[in-house]
């Protein structure tokens, strides 16, 4: 169903992306929709896809239940970032630029800082993940898996996503070309090998949860997948041609993006749902844990997998983290900022691998607490690009004095509240740094942060409809107004910063 990277693409000598923020012009332009589903699934086909069938059974719910989130959660998120997309096709460049023309030049900056954030974030857990997994393999096999094994490890998985990032759009195709192929094929032996643990007794067995039990594991996935991803969803659509078909880009990307989730979720949860034993150490290390029902000839192949999968996300990881960077309003080529993200990222992943001992907790609130300013940032985002009638024109997007303005204020103003209110309906106790969230729980009549309200994150769906339905209600005039204007003069290379 797939198709090959564009032959054009592939047949060039690789060299560091010369592009940051500027646009593509139409002689670079390359591909199909149908090319969106090599970057896609080969940054979610990671092995970690099994754990989430952990994590989901971890709010109390049952096999059925956590299906159900699972699937709604993967699938409408991962839509989010196919509709965004649609952006990088009608705007030729990266999604948080493409954003100032709902929050203007410089208002742009306080969602790019969050994205860039939350893509940092991402990296470096799954950077510290594959060290971890590297590790836990190489201790079974005998090698070693203390304090030294790790640090080599993290050597190495690092290098491989700095490199990545660094060199940009051409490599990182063909690299999850490779992934994609290799973590598939491997993923598949997997399952086969460890299908024998599989009790459907066990799993059955496992009893239901509330309504607010299944919300929370919802919105959970939707933040740990398509909701983890949507503000970067331009940044690889931008290399397509005008003319390439809309529907094709939202459906490639979304298709692309969830099918190996929603592989791995299933099997995930029938293992976890199996064994009390293997669901609770995949809390402490959630790759490492699958490690311990493998036979001992296939954990090389299993470091392999893992490691590429976690690899795949990080590098696009990575490469957006730079890009938004720059959006932020740092001044270097896109290659120096994808560089001084691999420095945060190293770091990051030595705290996670070598200091904390509560993994899952810290990851849950990390994802929650910037999951509702990001979801604030989607539902400006698709409701600006819904009103819009045009193409945008590019040259104003870097113009704080063109039709898209500096600093919009109805945008930022949304943005701001709709992370305040999302905030005080999100808890986490596991992160004892989020103990001030959920200031709303009480209030509104939801039980407090000790009801039966307080786990189901209704926080980030809160954020999503605000942004939104907001946007839309209040931006319609604003974007006719822009659209009513001549195009304006073409972009000067000077007036591009990290071009």
């Amino acid at each position: 169903m797939t198709d090959a990277p564009d032959r054009g693409s592939g047949s060039r000598q690789l060299q560091v992306e010369a592009h940051g923020l500027d646009v593509i012009g139409d002689a670079e332009r390359k591909g199909t929709p149908r090319t969106l589903f090599w970057p896609w699934f080969g940054a979610n086909v990671s092995i970690l896809g099994l754990s989430y069938g952990s994590f989901a059974l971890g709010f109390g719910i049952s096999f059925w239940q956590a299906l159900a989130a699972g699937v709604i959660g993967i699938v409408f998120s991962f839509l989010l970032c196919g509709f965004v997309a649609v952006a990088g096709k009608r705007g030729s460049a990266p999604t948080m630029v493409l954003s100032r023309a709902a929050y203007g030049v410089r208002g742009n900056r306080l969602p790019s800082v969050v994205s860039w954030m939350l893509t940092v974030g991402w990296e470096t857990v799954l950077t510290a993940l594959a060290t971890m997994a590297t590790a836990t393999v190489l201790d079974r096999l005998g090698w070693g898996g203390g304090t030294g094994t790790k640090v080599v490890a993290l050597i190495v998985v690092g290098a491989l996503v700095v490199v990545g990032g660094v060199m940009g759009f051409d490599l990182i195709m063909r690299l999850q070309t490779v992934i994609t192929v290799v973590t598939g094929v491997l993923t598949v032996v997997y399952i086969g090998l460890v299908a024998d643990h599989i009790h459907w007794s066990a799993v059955s067995a496992v009893p239901s949860g509330s309504a607010q039990e299944f919300i929370g594991a919802l919105v959970f996935m939707m933040t740990g997948f398509g909701l983890g991803w949507v503000n970067a969803a331009a940044d690889y659509s931008r290399y397509l041609p005008r003319d390439s078909s809309g529907r094709g880009v939202v459906g490639w990307t979304t298709f692309g993006a969830s099918v190996a989730p929603l592989l791995l979720l299933v099997f995930g949860l029938l293992l976890a749902g199996s064994s009390t034993t293997l669901n609770t150490a995949i809390a402490a290390d959630p790759i490492g844990a699958l490690t311990t029902i493998l036979p001992t000839w296939f954990l090389i192949p299993f470091a392999a997998v893992a490691v590429l999968g976690l690899v795949g996300g990080a590098v696009l990881d990575i490469y957006s983290s730079g890009l938004a960077l720059l959006a932020a309003g740092l001044r270097v080529p896109r290659y120096l900022a994808a560089l001084l993200d691999g420095v945060l990222m190293i770091a990051g992943s030595i705290y996670i691998v070598f200091l904390t001992d509560d993994f899952l907790g810290q990851f849950i609130g990390f994802l929650t607490t910037l999951g509702v300013p990001v979801a604030a940032w989607c539902g400006v985002m698709l409701a600006d690009l819904a009103l819009r009638r045009r193409d945008y024109d590019e040259a104003d997007l870097f113009r704080p004095r063109g039709r898209y303005g500096d600093v919009e204020p109805l945008p930022l103003v949304l943005t701001l509240a709709a992370t305040a209110i999302g905030w005080g309906l999100v808890t986490n106790t596991a992160a004892g740094w989020l103990e001030w969230q959920g200031y709303l729980l009480g209030p509104l009549g939801l039980g407090g942060k000790d009801g039966s309200w307080a786990y189901a994150n209704l926080g980030v769906l809160a954020a999503l409809a605000l942004g939104f339905l907001g946007t839309l209600a209040l931006g319609r005039g604003r974007v006719r107004t822009q659209e009513e204007g001549p195009p304006s003069r073409p972009l000067d290379v000077r007036e591009v910063p990290g071009a």
